[in-house]
């Protein structure tokens, strides 16, 4: 699992270097599909369900499984969601991020900045909750009053999910709940946190091409995905931060400093969350 993790994350950091302004995304998607296999892994999604790509291009009000294309350019001011899975010696490795394509608008109170930013904390707020015997509304129902209190809506369709030798494995892994619900977290298993927020109402639609699932109000929305390890001692992340985590980029091969302002979101529990050895 480790591996995979890695794997997906390396791939995942190659992807954000990669991005032009005016690259279609389905180019985005073909290089994802080369680190993949030479790393020699085989593509998690691409006939998952009929799934037809190697990758998730999502951007701006799109939430997830966007469908990479030749039509679709990237282009200055997009936040644009890119989710990777691959097995890698029997076990897979699914993360996510979302970034901003700078377009020289750019301030540390940018709306799209903000709710990358909650997104992205929501989620490693709810993570040092995570240790054997806890229920899941423990963890989940943090992720949800983050959201909130912040001002974003919390999308209920879509949830994160277990992972190993499969890529959805139960648990199911929402990002709302009541604490003291849910089922008890285990010892051994892999979790994809996934925080899924919306600037607008959480309600969601999906396209005519049966895949592309958007924001029902057109608004603007956000997702990151850690795979985090359950152990005796707590949570352990698979996943690595300095790649997930919110970051602007050029679209030229270069990237902003990514600002992740602490006092902009007071009392986040990102450094209680230990990450693997790398």
């Amino acid at each position: 699992m480790r591996r995979a993790a890695a794997a997906v994350c390396a791939i995942l950091a190659r992807a954000r270097d990669s991005i032009r302004i005016g690259m279609p995304t389905a180019e985005l998607d073909d290089i994802i599909a080369i680190e993949i296999k030479r790393r020699g892994g085989t593509p998690a999604f691409k006939g998952y369900r009929g799934y037809p790509a190697v990758s998730c291009i999502s951007i701006d009000h799109e939430l997830v499984h966007g469908i990479p294309s030749r039509n679709r350019l990237f282009q200055p001011g997009q936040m644009v969601s890119i989710d990777v899975g691959m097995f890698l010696d029997g076990f897979c490795g699914d993360a996510a991020t979302t970034l901003l394509l700078d377009d020289g608008k750019w301030s540390i109170d940018d709306p799209r900045w903000r709710l990358m930013q909650v997104t992205y904390h929501a989620m490693m707020e709810a993570l040092p909750r995570v240790r054997p015997g806890v229920r899941m509304g423990d963890v989940s129902s943090v992720i949800q009053r983050y959201a909130e209190e912040h001002g974003y809506g919390v999308v209920r369709e879509y949830v994160g999910h277990a992972v190993g030798r499969q890529m959805h494995e139960k648990p199911d892994v929402p990002n709302f709940g009541n604490p003291g619900e849910g089922v008890r977290i285990i010892e051994g298993l892999v979790l994809c946190f996934e925080p899924m927020l919306s600037a607008g109402d959480p309600g969601t639609s999906v396209l005519k091409d049966g895949w592309t699932v958007v924001m029902a109000d057109g608004s603007l929305c956000a997702h990151y995905e850690h795979m985090v390890a359950v152990t005796e001692t707590g949570p352990v992340l698979l996943t690595d931060p300095e790649i997930i985590q919110p970051q602007r980029i050029y679209g030229t091969g270069t990237r902003r400093p990514n600002h992740n302002d602490r006092d902009h979101h007071r009392g986040s529990s990102l450094d209680d969350v230990p990450c693997q050895d790398r």
